[in-house]
């Protein structure tokens, strides 16, 4: 089917929603159509703005032999020829099938993998970077799991944010994160070269992820580390197991044993979500492990050189000299140009 034939059926769509909810009916069958027209509004709006264009070009097209008007009529036609493929492009990435979770609100992980205390110190950065992300976007974020290191270090940290497409902007920043720097107690001046991996998951609700309560093994114990007074009085922090996946995910960063649980359900069904969503993707990892890889120095999706002020991302081959911006959350100048890659694959792959 054409691009315009495509187009001339939305519109038809559309218009056919329009007289629908007119008729002011109540009820599923007019929600879903609510719903529908509202997903087709902005859809409608690029193919006005694509039909304008091409109006305006034809209609110029006579006045180009004009002895006054001749010159910007050649002007403006210049400009609406060169607009008028980036339309037709704009559409064509909007028609693409848009991944089901991409406005679903997410679940950040992140764990220092190698490089010891230097790696636990950066993973805390990237921790506070991905907060001040989401405090840009105007997304919630709230902190399920924080196990500190020393030296103001991380060794887990684990977030939920909330938000409207807050996963479509996150997902590509799943893998290692390598940092190279001079860390504080290298004597000799040396750089060091430590990884982190992130996890994004799609968050899941109960309708996307269905929990046998047989399946689970619940284990309760008195909390440790560094929390409150409570860790040693009671009994509140949780160990789910998941018996068929083997996943298990532990929290204790409540004083409440029923908080905790219901935080780490909340993990637990993200990370299942992910799983089922990996197992039908043949372009995903077939389990949670291969999304961050094991954490060597050789793989990496991204590089912070502290030395040259640089990010590179690996994956496109962009390399930003902003890195200061970059780790206070200025994090659109890599995940925009990401987003547009994957579209423009996606692309040709449907050519």
């Amino acid at each position: 089917m054409s691009l315009s034939e495509r187009l001339a059926r939305i519109l038809a769509r559309s218009e056919a929603l329009k007289a629908e909810l007119a008729l002011g009916h109540s009820g599923e069958s007019s929600i879903r159509a609510a719903k529908e027209f509202s997903e087709l509004a902005p859809l409608v709006q690029r193919i006005a703005a694509l039909e304008a264009a091409e109006r305006a070009r034809k209609e110029a097209q006579p006045l180009l032999s004009d002895p006054e008007l001749g010159e910007l009529a050649a002007a403006e036609i210049k400009e609406l020829s060169e607009r008028i493929p980036r339309l037709e492009q704009e559409l064509r990435v909007a028609l693409l099938p848009r991944d089901a979770a991409d406005e679903k609100s997410a679940i950040l992980e992140v764990r220092p993998a190698a490089g010891g205390a230097e790696a636990a110190l950066f993973a805390a950065q990237l921790f506070a970077m991905y907060r001040r992300y989401a405090e840009v976007q105007g997304w919630r974020f709230e902190v399920l799991g924080y196990d500190p290191s020393e030296l103001d270090g991380l060794r887990e940290g684990i977030a939920e944010i909330t938000g409207k497409g807050v996963f479509a902007r996150l997902k590509f920043e799943s893998g290692v994160h390598r940092v190279q720097r001079v860390p504080e107690t290298e004597s000799q001046g040396r750089i060091h070269t430590s990884t982190v991996t992130v996890a994004v998951l799609p968050e899941a609700g109960e309708v996307d992820v269905g929990i046998n309560d047989a399946d689970l093994r619940i284990d309760v114990f008195r909390a440790s580390g560094a929390g409150g007074q409570h860790v040693n009085k009671t009994e509140s922090a949780v160990r789910i197991t998941h018996l068929p996946s083997g996943i298990v995910v532990s929290m204790q960063e409540e004083k409440s044993q029923h908080k905790n649980r219901a935080k780490a359900m909340k993990i637990l069904r993200a990370r299942l979500y992910e799983r089922n969503r990996a197992e039908l993707a043949a372009t995903r990892a077939a389990d949670r492990r291969a999304q961050v890889g094991t954490g060597d120095r050789s793989e990496r999706i991204r590089t912070y050189n502290f030395p040259q002020g640089r990010v590179t991302d690996h994956r496109i081959g962009l390399t930003l000299y902003k890195l200061d911006r970059i780790l206070e959350g200025d994090l659109d100048p890599l995940i925009d140009p990401l987003i547009a890659e994957d579209a423009a694959q996606r692309l040709a792959a449907e050519e």
